[in-house]
């Protein structure tokens, strides 16, 4: 595990859920994190400085929502949400990925972006990184630029990264 020492708080506040969300799986939770308002603020922080000119920040649902709208709000930037199916009230663009366990798409208005907008996509955790794929094709349907993904956690063992190998990616941890 890599731990950069200004983290070593924040990630002391993750907590290891055996078989969650099934048998097999183990489940980072971020929320006793969320809770603690200086580990939240080192994640956020650490995740913002990766935004290299991005005017707009994209999360993926749900709890990369919560990093972006963060880090949205703390340097005045636009907030887009990809969503889950059927969220999202008016026309959009949808993606289809694979998860470590199943199927699932993302969805993102249409007019959420254009070509003028530089994205920063984040999330919470990269694991196969189907999730972060669907969020970058997304992006490119809409025409903007995706700057960099940033993510908090990245489970090395799963090797997302791999098959991003063409995206610039910041992970904050790598367990």
């Amino acid at each position: 595990m890599f731990i950069p020492p200004h983290l070593e708080y924040a990630i002391s506040k993750i907590a290891d859920v055996p078989d969650f969300p099934k048998p097999g799986i183990l489940f980072k939770d971020i929320t006793p994190l969320l809770q603690d308002k200086k580990a939240f603020s080192d994640a956020v922080d650490d995740l913002a400085s990766h935004l290299n000119g991005a005017n707009k920040v994209a999360g993926i649902e749900s709890r990369g929502f919560i990093f972006a709208a963060a880090i949205a709000a703390k340097h005045n930037l636009g907030l887009v949400l990809l969503r889950k199916p059927g969220k999202l009230p008016r026309k959009t663009h949808v993606v289809q990925y694979e998860l470590e366990y199943g199927f699932d798409s993302l969805e993102m208005h249409q007019d959420a972006l254009d070509k003028n907008d530089r994205v920063l996509l984040v999330d919470d955790v990269l694991a196969t990184g189907g999730t972060m794929m669907a969020g970058c094709e997304l992006i490119a349907k809409s025409g903007a630029k995706l700057t960099n993904c940033a993510v908090f956690i990245e489970i090395s063992a799963l090797n997302g990264r791999n098959r991003l190998s063409s995206i610039p990616i910041h992970s904050s941890i790598i367990v």
